[in-house]
């Protein structure tokens, strides 16, 4: 496909993610939540993974697209009902990032190769799932990290940070940690992941 339909699917992407009604304060103004998720999202793709594929692009973009339209609270609590809510989101993400595709002129079966990376499908034999995985934990411990850990920390509970780090790490590949061990991170973050790791 032509640079033009990779660009083209971006920005609708964008302009779906710019109706997030949560914000998040980045540079002094408040900005939609899931568009700057997005643009983070691919910043980290670009620094890291510069040679990776159109479908990967539109994927790690579209990772939480329009996130806010399945809640949390329509699911029942705890883990299990919590792990639903994560597979429905993938799901939604999935759909909506194939329709946009193909009305952007990619193919069926382009979309639904883009479709089973944003589903995470075939994690650790499929490159493209591995590396979206990876891309989320390092935007997770660059820019969101510290927020999660000081709402832990606040309720005492280090081990539940910890434990959130282990199984985050699970989650990456081996160049995905190496990647990981080279940012750095406030003193109080660090010390956190060498607890993790050790």
């Amino acid at each position: 496909m032509t640079i033009e339909n990779l660009n083209n699917t971006l920005s609708a992407i964008d302009d779906i993610n710019r109706q997030d009604p949560n914000t998040i304060l980045l540079n002094g103004e408040n900005q939609a939540k899931e568009l700057v998720y997005g643009q983070q999202m691919t910043n980290c793709l670009k620094h890291y993974w510069p040679e990776a594929n159109e479908l990967l692009k539109i994927a790690v973009r579209a990772q939480h697209i329009k996130r806010w339209q399945l809640k949390r609270t329509e699911f029942s609590e705890g883990k299990a009902g919590y792990y639903q809510w994560r597979i429905a989101q993938g799901k939604f993400h999935a759909e909506l990032t194939a329709s946009i595709m193909i009305e952007q002129g990619y193919t069926v079966e382009e979309s639904e190769q883009c479709a089973a990376i944003i589903r995470k499908e075939n994690l650790g034999t499929n490159n493209d799932s591995q590396t979206l995985e990876d891309v989320a934990c390092l935007v997770f411990l660059m820019h969101y990290f510290d927020e999660f850990a000081a709402k832990y920390t606040e309720q005492d509970n280090e081990a539940k940070i910890v434990r959130i780090v282990q199984l985050t790490w699970k989650k990456m590949s081996e160049q995905g940690h190496d990647i990981a061990l080279t940012l750095t991170l406030p003193d109080h973050l660090a010390a956190i992941v060498t607890k993790a790791l050790s």
